[in-house]
């Protein structure tokens, strides 16, 4: 048992549960919790599952122990998606409705993913046969081509430019795999060390990270806002309890900023115009509404439509992956072919 408690700690801590193991456990609660069992006992049941054993057990002693479902999912390997959208669970305790919507949203983040893996699956295999073949080119054929070539002063001043093309071209494919690691490298710290300030700036200075950050914060806050106004809270005691949560930097310092304007007796109309990654409908919504279920209601129809349009979004996205790649890939084949084939035609002109 210890050893297998073991590698299960291990394994969550180098890649998290498996996301088809999140959705079953998901499903199973929800499932379990429409049929009237309480929480405690749809974690006992979904123990029968062995897969999911040492999960659920892990769950229900960290709810004994007095955590959040949200932090204990969080403490046993489930994607910040999920814990994310069930962060509202601690003040509306609806956890039927949010864990359904939660479910429907992560599973098409899945498909998203997949379809994203599919597509790009074959673009990298021609691009690393691309990039062995460009490895070979440069070591074998460009200096059988220079010992060739070095009676005739112009194919050989020819090749002499296709060469430093090629090397040219490795260049900057190595220099371009690099900043990409490095960026990601990055990427990974950058939140923890810089003010969520000067993080807004330089995403908002990112046109495709911009919209979609826009189209994420946007669907964000309104489905927060529309589902703790059905608990009967007040618009200030809602922002504060967004503010608290840290795991959405970007939402809860937007919160704070409403916070700040609503004690200077201003509405918050007016500064969601004016935030970089909020969307202006947002700002039409609260402008429009001072009755808090119709508030609640639109709020919920924007999260919906906001929803479509980045599903969309992220659709045709991947339909461009492959053409874009194949068109650039083709245009890198056609110029090292010419690089290579230009001092032979040069060679032809002498003869």
């Amino acid at each position: 048992m210890d050893l297998l408690k073991t590698k299960h700690i291990f394994h969550k801590k180098k890649s998290g549960l498996a996301s088809g193991l999140q959705i079953r456990f998901l499903n199973r609660l929800i499932r379990l919790l429409e049929k009237g069992y309480s929480l405690v006992d749809s974690l006992l049941i979904i123990e029968w599952d062995k897969q999911l054993k040492f999960t659920s057990q892990k769950i229900n002693h960290d709810l004994q122990r007095g955590y959040y479902i949200d932090e204990s999912l969080e403490r046993n390997g489930f994607s910040h998606a999920i814990t994310n959208y069930l962060y509202v669970v601690r003040t509306n305790g609806n956890l039927h409705e949010n864990l359904s919507k939660c479910i429907q949203m992560y599973e098409q983040r899945m498909e998203y993913t997949k379809k994203f893996k599919q597509t790009a699956r074959y673009p990298l295999i021609l691009f690393f046969i691309f990039l062995v073949l460009l490895f070979f080119i440069k070591q074998s054929v460009m200096p059988s081509f220079t010992d060739l070539f070095q009676g005739n002063v112009e194919a050989s001043a020819m090749i002499s430019v296709s060469v430093f093309v090629i090397n040219g071209f490795t260049l900057f494919l190595v220099l371009f795999a690099a900043t990409m690691l490095i960026i990601y490298v990055l990427s990974k710290y950058y939140r923890k060390y810089v003010a969520i300030e000067k993080q807004i700036y330089v995403y908002s200075k990112i046109p495709i990270l911009r919209q979609y950050l826009k189209l994420q914060t946007s669907f964000l806050f309104a489905t927060h806002v529309s589902s703790l106004l059905k608990t009967g809270l007040s618009l200030r005691d809602i922002l504060e309890n967004i503010q608290h949560q840290k795991r959405l930097q970007i939402v809860s310092y937007y919160a704070s900023l409403m916070i700040s304007e609503l004690s200077n007796g201003k509405q918050i109309s007016g500064l969601l115009s004016g935030l970089k990654l909020m969307d202006k409908q947002l700002s039409v919504i609260f402008e429009k509404n001072t009755d808090a279920r119709a508030l609640e209601k639109d709020l919920t129809t924007y999260a919906e439509l906001s929803t479509e349009l980045l599903n969309r979004k992220i659709t045709k996205a991947i339909t461009f992956i492959q053409p874009i790649f194949f068109v650039i890939l083709a245009c890198f084949i056609i110029f090292i072919y010419l690089s290579l084939m230009w001092p032979m035609f040069q060679l032809l002109k002498t003869i």
